[in-house]
């Protein structure tokens, strides 16, 4: 599987963005899919994760409520739709794609995730 993130820039503090990561191959509804994010200096962080048929979501306190993941498996696609953006969400954020994830505290684990997308970049200015 390979995975291309995309939708990142610049936006002003209470703004909203929309990344979106597109998967190869015909087996994306096989796949749970997260979105993680590394800030500078920091490690790669837990944002949010989406179950292979989408009926169930996980979010990292930090962005419960202003984030929303979601996913369109006949377009082998996944969302992240950001709001109320605060200057500590400025990372990279990078999508991924896990196959055989079980129990709801594995979806925040990067270790579970087999493949990953190359990261786009999101700004937040104050």
């Amino acid at each position: 599987v390979q995975l291309q993130a995309s939708g990142g820039g610049l936006v002003q503090a209470g703004g909203s963005l929309s990344l979106s990561c597109a998967a190869s191959g015909r087996t994306f509804s096989s796949y749970a899919m997260g979105w993680f994010r590394q800030a500078p200096g920091k490690e790669r962080e837990f944002v949010a994760a989406i179950r292979r048929s989408g009926d169930t979501t996980y979010y990292a306190d930090s962005v419960e409520g202003r984030f929303a993941i979601s996913r369109d498996n006949a377009k082998n696609t996944v969302y992240l739709q950001m709001n109320s953006l605060k200057p500590e969400d400025t990372a990279v954020y990078y999508c991924a794609a896990g196959a055989g994830i079980y129990g709801s505290s594995s979806y925040r684990r990067l270790g579970q995730y087999d493949y990953w997308g190359q990261g786009t970049l999101v700004t937040v200015s104050s």
